[in-house]
């Protein structure tokens, strides 16, 4: 779900963007020295997310800045070393300041001051005002959920209906063509009820309805609870799909096999909106 979270107080400022993902995926982006407390962030994250791909950028200014702090004894010691090597190869030149300059890395650290409970109050209103942002996406997209279940809830409804109507036809379709075959001569009764009884048990797709509709409603109820719903929905549309397909599969009717067509695209909708919700 799609997101944007912020916060500034004490020179410090945390922004975090969210994308829509399946799973979760924390980048964050912050001065090196305040890599020892990111997990500290990333759990923040985790504790209030489920799926997403997160952002965040932490900065320091004003307040908050950061000096150099120099480690003399290290940058002695590498003088020294540089001067032995000279020596020992018989090296031209002169040591200075431009020699050790290379290896700044090692003797040269960032002084910073900073207020840690303070940058973590600030990523914590961050974090909740992202969280009312994707709240308040959340909702509406719980809303187009709900009437795309209704739209599903009514389709079942009428292949409920068009089953019950298929079957006699589909009985009268075969005995038509069992006439023809014997050119209209007398059928025996209960070979022919034999195999109507054959068709209707290959084409029956009362089951089918039945588990849609209890799937159906365990959408509305995922869909009214609170905490993480996403995955719950994810599965139950896998259900949705499953029984369209067999109803297709199974259907002797056209009627039947364009109406299952039309349910799968209702759920394919439904299954792009639940990606967003956590």
């Amino acid at each position: 779900m799609t997101g944007f979270g912020s916060a500034e107080q004490g020179g410090c400022r945390v922004e975090i963007r969210s994308l829509n993902q399946r799973f979760l995926d924390i980048y964050i982006k912050a001065p090196s020295f305040l890599n020892q407390h990111e997990m500290t962030f990333r759990n923040v994250i985790r504790d209030r997310f489920s799926r997403g791909k997160f952002d965040v950028s932490i900065s320091l200014s004003g307040e908050a800045t950061a000096g150099l702090k120099l480690n003399k004894e290290v940058a002695g010691r590498i003088f020294n070393a540089l001067r032995s090597v000279q020596e020992e190869f018989a090296i031209p030149g002169q040591i200075d300041i431009n020699s050790i300059a290379n290896f700044h890395d090692m003797f040269m650290e960032q002084d910073v001051s900073y207020d840690i409970e303070e940058i973590r109050r600030v990523f914590g209103d961050a974090v909740d005002n992202l969280f009312a942002m994707r709240d308040r996406e959340g909702q509406l997209l719980v809303e187009e959920i709900s009437r795309i279940v209704g739209v599903l809830g009514a389709m079942n409804d009428e292949m409920k209906a068009r089953s019950a109507q298929a079957a006699p036809e589909a009985a009268a379709r075969l005995k038509e063509r069992l006439m023809s075959l014997v050119d209209n001569q007398e059928i025996d009764p209960a070979r022919l009820h034999q195999e109507i009884a054959v068709l209707a048990g290959k084409s029956d797709i009362t089951e089918e309805i039945a588990r849609f509709d209890c799937h159906i409603q365990q959408f509305r109820e995922v869909l009214g609870s609170d905490g993480i719903i996403g995955r719950k929905l994810d599965f139950l549309v896998q259900e949705l799909n499953r029984e369209v397909n067999t109803m297709s599969s199974k259907s002797v009717d056209y009627k039947v096999s364009k109406l299952a067509v039309d349910m799968k695209t209702e759920i394919e909708k439904i299954r792009e909106q639940v990606q967003n919700l956590q």
